[in-house]
């Protein structure tokens, strides 16, 4: 039974900015004099736009929360082993991403989701003290998470 499941696929804004790629494309290749720039601009222009849009969905990473265990990216990690969950929105989330970040800490953030979870790892041979994950529901992540440790 399934608690919890995100993708972190990108916000419309990264999709709309990546689209500069097409005109780009145009405004370097329109002034060949052999061949019709401004077409083979465009087709290409699309292409690499259709590349780029197809990388980030499918690298897009997925959270999922399952009885017993918890699922980042490709990290796993058995419920049990998670400690104290937090999250962070706004300032306290930027700062979690950034001066107060332990160098040790495993991280699945995007840059297009600022809230972040910050998941303790009670796991005394586990290297990283916390896991700091990207999230646009942190407390439906956090109740999920809860809800995995009492399975």
């Amino acid at each position: 039974m399934l608690h919890y499941r995100e993708r972190l696929t990108p916000a419309l804004w990264v999709f709309v900015s990546t689209a500069l790629l097409i005109p780009a494309s145009i405004i370097v290749l329109a002034p060949l004099p052999t061949v019709d720039g401004v077409l083979i601009g465009s087709i290409l222009g699309v292409v690499l736009y259709l590349g780029v849009v197809g990388t980030l969905v499918i690298s897009a990473p997925l959270i999922e929360v399952t009885p017993g265990q918890v699922r980042v990216g490709p990290a796993r990690i058995p419920a049990e082993l998670v400690g104290e969950c937090t999250a962070f929105t706004g300032e306290e989330a930027r700062a979690q991403r950034g001066p107060q970040m332990d160098m040790r800490a495993w991280l699945c953030i995007r840059g297009w989701i600022k809230p972040v979870v910050k998941m303790q790892i009670a796991d005394p041979l586990d290297p990283a003290p916390y896991w700091l994950v990207s999230t646009r529901r942190p407390g439906d992540f956090i109740d999920a998470v809860t809800a995995s440790r009492g399975a």
